[in-house]
């Protein structure tokens, strides 16, 4: 009744205050604890499973051992060839009519769900999103399981693909950031699967028959992570995740045998540097090497760490010398890319081709400096009020939750991660920091590319 006395815009503001007040309330909650169900289906599926009601709506996350790191050397980018296809049509089978790309799309819109297919170094993923309303997500759990189970991989579909990608490969290779990413990656990873590069020669060798063999081999139910966020209970994710899985082939102990091993990234023996000459207005700089797998117990010494050398944009050290202080770039960063292998470490930054050289030798200075003293107390302290205050933006909506849910999943971490997140951050010290970056980082190993510096 209270409600009623207000009109127009003041309604609206009240209703808004109620429902953030709300969302503030909710969020507290699940800061409070985020419990994670598991367990593994019969299939041997694995099921992770957050349970969130506040809202009609379901996101699924399915992760398979299926990404970069498989590809044969002389087909890179089967795999992401293999996520692109995925959306180009489903087969006719068990009485379904086949569905082409644009009917595939139109059915999609008409449920008001979505449904993505992607490859990344590590792994593919699928995802699904839909309202969790009885009469909307059975029809839209139906239309996926078609889409994970039964992909046409249509061949005149591939032509076309083949000719937009490769078209899309000859623009990028204009660009000196392309070019330059490219040689740094090519120099850190070496024959690694991480530095393959996916071209228009690569992709010529690439048959349909080779993505419907590499589908068959990677994508089965025994070696499905799914990860479930939403509006369901745990009987009704355990259903939904059987349906999803339904129309792959059943596994038997051939099919879900262990995969062979992949190598790991060989470290550096020596410096790497490349000049590479490109007519640009600015010199392009990467500075790195192979960091470390995501299953490090130096992970949290080393975000820590990072967020003052170069991941805390105006407040990092790498931006108070090289830009601050000398002017020598607009922005300049770091960052470490964990992943079952050891991923880069990487200093980026862009300079007047002039300058590339002093730009480069701060840089250098500035890294060795903090693998050898470590962080100031104060710059600690900063580093940990900025990432523990900012955790709670992380897991704010179901679409991040899920892609947290999904980490714990494929990196096998505890359930109570994001539970122990701020805690982990907060007993580390400038010794653990100092200890970390000394055994990940030799400043005198480096790979630099500068590309555009008159070379």
């Amino acid at each position: 009744m209270l409600i009623s006395k207000f009109s127009g815009s003041a309604t609206r503001v009240v209703w808004a205050a109620i429902v953030g007040l709300a969302a503030l309330l909710q969020s507290q909650a699940a800061l409070a604890a985020l419990p994670i169900q598991h367990w593994m289906q019969a299939s041997g599926a694995k099921v992770y499973l957050v349970e969130s009601h506040g809202i009609p709506m379901l996101d699924v996350q399915i992760d398979f051992d299926a990404g970069d790191r498989r590809d044969p050397a002389d087909k890179a980018g089967l795999a992401t060839m293999v996520s692109t296809m995925n959306a180009k049509g489903v087969a006719a089978k068990a009485g379904a009519p086949a569905l082409d790309e644009n009917q595939l799309s139109e059915a999609w819109a008409d449920l008001g769900a979505t449904f993505s297919a992607g490859a990344g170094r590590d792994r593919m993923s699928f995802s699904l999103r839909s309202l969790s309303y009885p009469d909307l997500l059975p029809k839209a759990v139906a239309l996926a399981a078609r889409q994970i189970g039964e992909p046409a991989f249509p061949e005149a579909i591939w032509v076309r693909e083949r000719e937009r990608i490769g078209a899309a490969i000859r623009e990028a290779n204009t660009r000196p950031a392309t070019l330059a990413a490219k040689a740094f990656s090519s120099a850190v990873y070496g024959n690694h699967p991480y530095g393959f590069e996916t071209t228009e020669a690569s992709m010529a060798r690439t048959s349909v028959a080779d993505m419907r063999q590499f589908y068959t081999r990677f994508i089965q139910p025994c070696r499905a992570k799914v990860s479930v966020v939403g509006d369901v209970t745990r009987a009704q994710a355990d259903a939904l995740v059987k349906a999803l899985l339904a129309r792959l082939p059943q596994s038997d102990a051939a099919r879900c045998a262990a995969l062979p091993p992949v190598a790991e990234v060989s470290v550096l023996t020596a410096p790497v540097n490349e000049a590479i000459a490109f007519e640009s207005a600015q010199a392009h700089v990467l500075i790195g090497q192979p960091g470390y797998k995501r299953s490090d117990p130096d992970f949290f010494a080393l975000t820590v760490g990072n967020y003052t050398l170069g991941g805390g944009g105006f407040v990092s050290r790498l931006t108070t010398e090289v830009r601050e202080k000398r002017g020598l770039t607009y922005s300049v960063y770091s960052y470490f890319s964990p992943s079952l292998h050891a991923g880069a470490f990487t200093i980026g930054l862009q300079t007047r081709p002039d300058q590339a050289a002093q730009a480069v030798q701060v840089a250098r200075e500035v890294l060795a400096k903090f693998v050898t003293e470590g962080p100031s107390e104060a710059e600690l302290k900063a580093a940990k009020d900025n990432l523990m205050g900012g955790f709670p933006l992380l897991i704010d909506s179901n679409a991040k939750l899920i892609s947290n849910v999904a980490n714990i999943a494929w990196n096998n971490l505890p359930l109570n991660y994001l539970d122990t997140w701020t805690a982990q951050v907060e007993k580390i010290t400038a010794a653990d920091i100092k200890a970390a970056f000394a055994r990940k980082l030799q400043p005198d190993r480096m790979v630099t590319v500068v590309l555009g510096a008159g070379a």
